[in-house]
C-alpha cells in the first residue's frame, strides 16, 4: 500500500552525529561505482558515518577497489559463498546487506534469518518473489492472472509446431539475466537454430514500442513509496547507458499495483516494461533489487541511499510519490579505476 506522506505523521529528522559507523556490505559489487557512492553523499548528508564493504568473486571488480574494505570470496554457486558471506558480516558487524545482481538473491532470501540474527538487515524479497523473477515463464503467468499484460510466451517447441508464426518474435533463457542469451529471430530457421543454442529458452511476442525501467521504492513497513520510469535510449551489455526520467502517472500507478500484488520488497525494485503506440502497457521483467540505471533516478530526487539510511537509523523518511524530476537525462561513458601494484610508488 502506497503512503501519502502528508496523512501521517511526520518523524522529525534528528541531525546530531552518530559517533559509531555504519557498516553496510554490497554484495557482487562488481562495477556498482555511482551507486555506492550515492550511499557515501547520503551518509555525508545525515551526518551518519559510513564503512563500506565489497564482496566479489574477483579483485579485478572496479567498485571493489573504492570500498574501504574489499573481500575476494567464492563464486555464488560454490558451497563457501553463503559460509564466507556470514563470516564477513559477522566480524564486521555489518548492519545493512545489499545485493546488486540477480546471482545470489535466492540464497540470501532463503537464508535472510541467518543474516538477521548477526544483527544485518538484507535488502532481499521473499524466496517465493525470487523464485517468480526468476522464472519467466512463472513470471508470465503470474502477470496475467493478476491482471497485467505481457507478451505471449511459449516453448521453442510450442511455438515450431504452430502453424503461422507472427514474426520477429523474441528469444532468451527463461532463467537469463542481463540480457545474455537474446536473441531475435526473423523466420522459422532462425527460431529453430536459436532454440537450440539458448539453454532454457523461451519465445515470446516481439513488443514494438517505447521500454521503460521502473524504480519502485518499498519501506520497511512493505509500502510502495515511490515509482521512478526511466525511457531506455540505449542499453550497453545488458544495462542501460543513455536514459531519461519520464513522469507518467499512468506507469507509476501501474507498476506499484505490481509491486504490491507481488509482494516484492524491502528495497528498490526494478520493473520492465514496454508501451506500446496504442498506450497499452507490457510487462517484461521484475528485478528485485537495485538496477543498473537507479543512480538515474537518485539524481532526479528519488534517493533511495538516504530512505534506506533513514529506517536504518529509526527515522521515517519523508517521500513524496512524485516527488522527482522529470525528463532529467542520463549520458554514461567510461571512467577509469587505477590500481597500483603493490610496492610501487604513486605519481
Amino acid at each position: 500500500m502506497r503512503v501519502n506522506e502528508s496523512k501521517h505523521k511526520r518523524i522529525k529528522e534528528i541531525h546530531k552525529p552518530m559517533t559509531r559507523p555504519v557498516t553496510i556490505l554490497f554484495s557482487c559489487i562488481g562495477r556498482r561505482v555511482s551507486l555506492m557512492r550515492g550511499f557515501r553523499n547520503a551518509g555525508k548528508r545525515l551526518h551518519i558515518p559510513l564503512r563500506i564493504l565489497g564482496a566479489d568473486a574477483s579483485l579485478m571488480s572496479p567498485a571493489l577497489q573504492l570500498c574501504d574494505q574489499a573481500f575476494v570470496v567464492p563464486p555464488v554457486v560454490e558451497n563457501g559463498y553463503l559460509r564466507e558471506t556470514l563470516s564477513i558480516v559477522r566480524r564486521n558487524q555489518v548492519q545493512l546487506l545489499i545485493p546488486t545482481v540477480d546471482l545470489d538473491l535466492k540464497i540470501l532470501a532463503e537464508n535472510r534469518h541467518r543474516f538477521e540474527r548477526l544483527g544485518c538487515r538484507v535488502l532481499v524479497s521473499r524466496p517465493e518473489v525470487i523464485a517468480i523473477c526468476q522464472d519467466k515463464r512463472r513470471a508470465c503467468r503470474f502477470w496475467r492472472r493478476n491482471g497485467f499484460d505481457t507478451p505471449d510466451t511459449l516453448s521453442v517447441s510450442a511455438a515450431l509446431k504452430q502453424k503461422r508464426i507472427v514474426f520477429p518474435c523474441f528469444l532468451k533463457p527463461w532463467d537469463g539475466y542481463a540480457s545474455r542469451g537474446n536473441a531475435v529471430a526473423h523466420n522459422r530457421e532462425e527460431l529453430a537454430f536459436y532454440g537450440r543454442r539458448i539453454p532454457n529458452c523461451i519465445v515470446q511476442e516481439y513488443v514494438r514500442g517505447d521500454e521503460f525501467t521502473c524504480d519502485a521504492f518499498v519501506d520497511d513497513q512493505m509500502r510502495v513509496r515511490c515509482v521512478v520510469p526511466r525511457r531506455r535510449l540505449e542499453v550497453r551489455s545488458g544495462e542501460v547507458s543513455k536514459a531519461r526520467i519520464y513522469k507518467n502517472r499512468e506507469i507509476m500507478e501501474r507498476v506499484a499495483q505490481l509491486v504490491e500484488v507481488l509482494g516484492a520488497g524491502p528495497g528498490v525494485i526494478t520493473i520492465q516494461l514496454i508501451r506500446r503506440k496504442d498506450g497499452i502497457l507490457k510487462f517484461i521483467e521484475v528485478n528485485p533489487r537495485f538496477g543498473g540505471g537507479a543512480p538515474l533516478s537518485i539524481q532526479a530526487g528519488a534517493d533511495f541511499p538516504r530512505w534506506i539510511l533513514q529506517e536504518l537509523s529509526g527515522r521515517m523518511p519523508r517521500i513524496r510519490f512524485d516527488g522527482f524530476e522529470d525528463g532529467l537525462l542520463m549520458l554514461r561513458y567510461d571512467q577509469e579505476v587505477w590500481v597500483h601494484s603493490a610496492g610501487s610508488r604513486q605519481k
